[in-house]
């Protein structure tokens, strides 16, 4: 490939995902106000729902929220009834967040909602083959994977 090619083809795979993700983004942020939740309450409980519980910490992690924007979040949803918040029991720092039957309810609500994020990914992802969609993973994969081991070389620089 020559130069300009090269170039506007990764710049096209940069821009596509940008795009994938400010949709999303907008699903998102769409889902969460018409539930009653702020973007940090929606990524917490879609975080935790992979998990049956989670450390406050490994959320913050995961999530990549603030310690204070996490820490106003889960407080949140602990007073709304969404989570259940207890000390781990051998480091009482450690704080761990489970979902409630409420939070439970919430979640499969908004994973069912019509318009919302999960089901419209999920129609959009039926216009795929099953072969698409596994090269579309595992291109994703290879990508993230290169950018997760380039971003640790940088940060230990």
């Amino acid at each position: 490939m020559n130069n300009k090619i090269e170039i506007d083809t990764y710049r096209q795979l940069l821009l596509s995902f940008a795009d994938v993700q400010k949709n999303m983004a907008c699903f998102i942020q769409k889902s969460a106000m018409e539930n009653g939740l702020s973007v940090p309450q929606y990524s917490i409980l879609m975080t935790i729902i992979c998990c049956h519980e989670m450390t406050q910490k490994n959320i913050g992690e995961k999530t990549f929220l603030p310690k204070s924007t996490l820490s106003q979040a889960v407080d949140g949803l602990v007073k709304e009834g969404y989570l259940d918040r207890r000390q781990v029991e051998c480091n009482r720092r450690e704080i761990l967040l489970s979902l409630s039957e409420k939070g439970q309810a919430l979640v499969n609500r908004l994973y069912f909602q019509e318009d919302g994020l999960h089901q419209v990914f999920k129609a959009a992802s039926e216009q795929l083959t099953e072969q698409q969609i596994e090269e579309l993973i595992d291109s994703h994969q290879k990508i993230s994977t290169y950018l997760t081991e380039t971003k640790r070389e940088v940060t230990t620089k």
